[in-house]
């Protein structure tokens, strides 16, 4: 379906705050869980790990999903994907003040509400994209913050919800709140679609019929009556010109005329070859899927993006459900808690968003190392709860954990950087598979270590070392030292080698080469160049025989 041009402005800011909402009010109670959790642990008296089951479900369930949401959202629209979405996640939230135990929670507010967000933040994001395309990289980054304010207020407000109404009337009320982004799918009206040339205003010269112009004869039709005899049941002889009825009828026999009928078979043996290319075309297009797919885990760098990406939602997301148990844990009076841990780590969540996608702009700073960066940071604050038994120690440690967590903002950067413009939607949807499934399996695994263990420490100590190892395992990935071994290999594997020399700035220092590749060459470097510490700049150069 072809849209018309992005207007990049007008009512494309509309659709930006009424994204901005709808980010808002799905994504604030199921960021927000760990509020809660707390309660749901009280209630049900369920073990921590199985009970930490409900938010990681809420979490990870539209990410693994997300191959659906795309589906659906391009099939139907927008529009109405968000008004339906909304209704599921209001109906899984109230149903979920409903809940009798434990297991209906895993699917009304698990499943239910998780698949209702990972469709609308899909909506969103893609009609986001429609309307703005010079300033699409500020309008995502608007609509992303959405869902950290909505972390940072929905923290506090389920919190005093449930100290006036309880449990179950909180419940309510977040849903009756969801409710609103009926309204806010109500303002995401389509662009409108290219029109399509009329066919009926075109000469009937340039008509195709059955792959050639215009038929030199008339198509006749033969119908054949077929009559019944009343008594006896069997059929009287084609072309009576009566009825069973005794009613009479005219007899509309035409023939085809013999040239067509010759030529029948000749278009049916035509129409099956085509039928066999079309299939076959399809299979091919099945099998380059594949082949595409295979391709990306040729890449180091993608491979261990991905396991990168799977160990952080391991060991990073489960502050974010379980800070507020970790302090009732670690005995911090209620009363120190001025604002709640999970409401800083939501709003430093949106700084760091902001502050890394800035940072990732700037010239000498390569986007992948800062990555890398947060990763390490982020696994020595994992590190450093169990020591932290004041609620100053846990707030300051929520706010660390929360702005590295902002790195999502440049995550479609560094893998744009790792695989290419060209495989980006392909590549982003395999690695936001394996970030599901690490949002599904953290909290799970950390409250498992806690009821076996009566303690945080030793889940921590795991989540810190999960980040770590994924962080050190992309560092070596991207180590200079691989892309020099790959250009000896392929400078020694071409017979025709152009070089030139031009300064080129590197990490740190000067280096004066430049090396054009031949085509053979250049499928050493189809993903590896973009990243390469060196930037070396490479141009294909066709060799001449």
């Amino acid at each position: 379906m072809v849209f018309q041009k992005s207007p990049n402005g007008g009512w494309g800011w509309v659709i930006v705050l009424s994204s901005f909402f709808t980010q808002f009010l799905c994504y604030g109670s199921p960021l927000a869980v760990g509020v809660l959790y707390v309660e749901w642990l009280d209630l049900f008296g369920e073990g921590k790990g199985k009970t930490a089951w409900i938010g990681s479900l809420a979490s990870g369930v539209g990410l693994l999903a997300s191959p659906i949401c795309s589906t659906c959202v391009s099939a139907f629209g927008a529009r109405p994907v968000t008004i339906f979405s909304s209704f599921m996640v209001a109906g899984g939230l109230m149903m979920s003040s409903f809940a009798p135990n434990i297991y209906f929670l895993f699917c009304s507010y698990g499943i239910i509400v998780g698949l209702g967000c990972g469709l609308l933040y899909t909506a969103t994001v893609t009609i986001t994209c429609q309307y703005f395309d010079k300033r699409r990289g500020l309008a995502l980054g608007l609509i992303s913050t959405g869902s950290s304010i909505g972390l940072f207020i929905y923290a506090a407000l389920q919190k005093e919800l449930i100290e006036l109404y309880g449990l179950d009337g909180c419940l309510l009320i977040i849903g009756a709140l969801s409710l609103n982004i009926l309204a806010c799918g109500s303002l995401m009206r389509p662009l409108s679609v290219a029109q399509k040339p009329n066919l009926e205003k075109i000469p009937d010269q340039y008509l195709i019929y059955n792959g050639k112009e215009k038929p030199s004869h008339e198509e006749h039709i033969t119908i054949l009556e077929k009559a019944q005899s009343e008594g006896k049941g069997e059929n009287e002889e084609v072309g009576s010109d009566r009825q069973p009825n005794g009613l009479p009828v005219q007899s509309q026999l035409l023939s085809a005329s013999p040239r067509e009928s010759e030529s029948y078979p000749k278009k049916v043996s035509e129409q099956t070859y085509l039928c066999k290319q079309l299939a076959m075309q399809k299979w091919g297009l099945y099998l380059s899927y594949w082949e595409d797919t295979l391709s990306l885990f040729k890449n180091k760098v993608f491979s261990a993006l991905f396991i990168a990406i799977f160990l952080f939602d391991v060991g990073g997301f489960p502050p974010s459900l379980l800070m507020e148990d970790v302090a009732r844990s670690s005995n911090v009076v209620e009363g120190d808690c001025i604002i709640p841990l999970i409401s800083i780590i939501g709003i430093m969540t949106a700084v760091g968003k902001l502050a890394l996608g800035v940072l990732a702009d700037v010239d000498w700073i390569n986007a992948l190392y800062l990555y890398i960066l947060t990763l390490i940071l982020t696994a020595a604050a994992l590190v450093l709860i169990p020591f932290a038994q004041s609620y100053s120690a846990l707030a300051i440690l929520s706010g660390v954990l929360g702005f590295l967590a902002g790195n999502w903002s440049i995550f479609p950067y560094i893998t744009t950087q790792t695989v290419g413009i060209e495989k980006l939607t392909h590549a982003y949807g395999i690695l936001m598979f394996f970030a599901g499934l690490g949002n599904s399996l953290g909290p799970p695994i950390v409250g498992w270590f806690y009821d076996w263990t009566a303690s945080y420490d030793v889940a921590f100590y795991f989540s810190g070392l999960c980040v770590l190892f994924g962080g050190l395992l992309l560092l070596v990935a991207v180590l200079p030292c691989w892309h020099l071994e790959m250009l000896r290999t392929a400078l020694g594997a071409s017979e025709v080698l152009s070089m030139e020399y031009h300064t080129t700035r590197t990490i740190g220092r000067e280096s004066d080469t430049k090396i054009n590749l031949l085509p053979c060459q250049i499928l050493y470097f189809r993903a590896e160049s973009a990243i390469s510490p060196l930037n070396a700049s490479m141009r294909v150069e066709q060799a001449r025989s």
